[in-house]
């Protein structure tokens, strides 16, 4: 096989680049490749996982063979494979009652169909901290339910992923591969039980490219081949490993999976006739699905996102904002929470106060946001904006501690809108409250927490069913 072809990257590519420039200018696979690392937050995944599947991935399916087309339905596969998996982390943590980021990242190196692994993983990850009664009832359960409940939890997250590339505009290859990433080469997977060639292509690949990474990672590349050969036959394409063991020979693709450059390397990855340039129009959906992606996490912060964004939208308007502006502050809203994705369901779903590592995990997120915000050159303005939302006027917020003036006005307007929907809606340690206490409470806080101006804007702008006092 050839080598893979390093294009050279144009500056305007570049992932470290902050200035906002023009959406037409930019690839799809910059923004999609910057925001999967929200989704290695979620999984419980070092930074850059989907970015390293991808680059696994791509020269497997080089090394088999596959045309242009097909390579570029595997590239934007690799890229999404996670998109559904935040749509299972309430349910996982309800199950096992601990940090599902650990219990995601520790089952990537389970062999489910080995029942001496699935047993001390389970034994070591349910009830963690609990009573030995609550334990033992935990276990029970999973001992009982755990082949229904698995499929449950695959199939959650799989159809929710493939809704979501559908959503963004790819075709049914690429919802086909990302429906089916655990299905096995045996049979034995989820969640229909495909067999061998019944398995989408690219979901094998991606399966495959998965496990070695998770593999190179914590052992290295010694520790990912040992892990291919145990599964060749049961989990994998004996056909695809072949590929794999071929390329693994060389150092150059070991050598480009290292942190410095990935991104570079993805992006020339990319085949030419599949690049996608982003207008305006899908600069939205993108927002939009991810904000789903966030919200989907909690049962607790269904439709958050989308109806900060919309409260956001309409205070700009009512403080003259352009429409061009008020639709860059409505990406803004959207995405204010992304780094949520990195937050325990331990944490956010707790019933009772937080205690202070809980408290810091939780304030963690706004930096979180802006980091992977910041990833994405057109995000550069952005990304402090949105990860700015839990300042405070008087300086006493996070995660800078910002002041006054220093607070943009757009962060006002997000906090406004964040503050409003979360007294409004129901949440782990109390329900929702009524419109009129909510602004009674945040009348409270004008000055101090909030922005006067921008709360008298949500008032006079938001659809009440009936008028409101400022």
């Amino acid at each position: 096989m050839n080598a893979i072809a390093h294009a050279d990257i144009p500056e305007w590519l570049l992932p470290a680049a902050a200035q906002a420039g023009p959406a037409g200018r930019l690839r799809l696979a910059e923004i999609v490749g910057a925001l999967s690392y929200a989704l290695d937050l979620t999984e419980g995944q070092p930074p850059g996982h989907c970015l390293r599947c991808c680059w696994i991935g791509m020269h497997i399916g080089q090394m088999v063979g596959l045309d242009a087309e097909a390579l570029g339905d595997l590239y934007y596969t690799l890229l999404l494979k996670d998109t559904g998996c935040s749509s299972n982390a309430a349910r996982l943590w309800e199950l096992y009652g601990g940090d599902e980021l650990l219990t995601k990242r520790d089952f990537k190196l389970v062999d489910s169909q080995s029942l001496l692994q699935l047993g001390r993983f389970v034994l070591r990850h349910a009830g963690p901290g609990e009573a030995l009664r609550e334990r033992l009832k935990r276990l029970l359960n999973l001992y009982r339910n755990g082949e229904t409940l698995a499929t449950e939890l695959v199939h959650t997250r799989c159809e929710r992923g493939a809704d979501i590339v559908r959503r963004l505009g790819f075709g049914a290859t690429v919802a086909a591969g990302i429906f089916s990433l655990d299905e096995h080469w045996n049979g034995h997977g989820r969640p229909q039980g495909l067999r061998g060639a019944e398995i989408p292509l690219n979901a094998r690949i991606a399966l495959l490219a998965q496990v070695i990474d998770v593999f190179n990672t914590v052992g290295g590349e010694r520790a990912a081949c040992t892990e291919v050969h145990r599964r060749v036959g049961t989990w994998f394409d004996p056909q695809l490993c072949q590929a794999f063991f071929a390329v693994a020979r060389g150092a150059r693709f070991w050598s480009g999976l290292g942190a410095e450059g990935l991104e570079g390397r993805i992006w020339a990855l990319e085949p030419a006739a599949s690049t996608i340039l982003i207008d305006e129009p899908r600069l939205d959906s993108i927002a939009e699905a991810f904000a789903d992606i966030i919200d989907a996490k909690s049962n607790f912060t269904y439709g958050h996102s989308q109806r900060v964004a919309r409260y956001a939208e309409r205070i700009g308007r009512e403080l003259g904002m352009s429409a061009a502006r008020r639709r860059w502050l409505h990406r803004g809203a959207l995405l204010h929470d992304i780094g949520k994705l990195g937050v325990s369901n331990s944490i956010l779903e707790k019933p009772g106060h937080l205690d202070g590592p809980e408290w810091d995990a939780v304030k963690q997120h706004a930096q979180l946001t802006e980091n992977i915000l910041q990833r994405v050159r057109i995000f550069g303005e952005l990304a402090p904006i949105a990860g700015a939302h839990h300042e405070r006027i008087d300086g006493m917020g996070y995660p800078k501690r910002l002041r006054g003036a220093a607070i943009p006005l757009e962060t006002r307007i997000i906090t406004v809108a964040d503050i409003f929907d979360a007294l409004t809606a129901e949440r782990p340690y109390r329900g929702a409250m009524a419109r009129e206490q909510a602004l009674t409470i945040m009348r409270r806080e004008r000055g101090a927490a909030v922005d006067g101006a921008c709360l008298d804007a949500l008032i006079r702008s938001a659809p009440w069913e009936q008028p409101l006092k400022s």
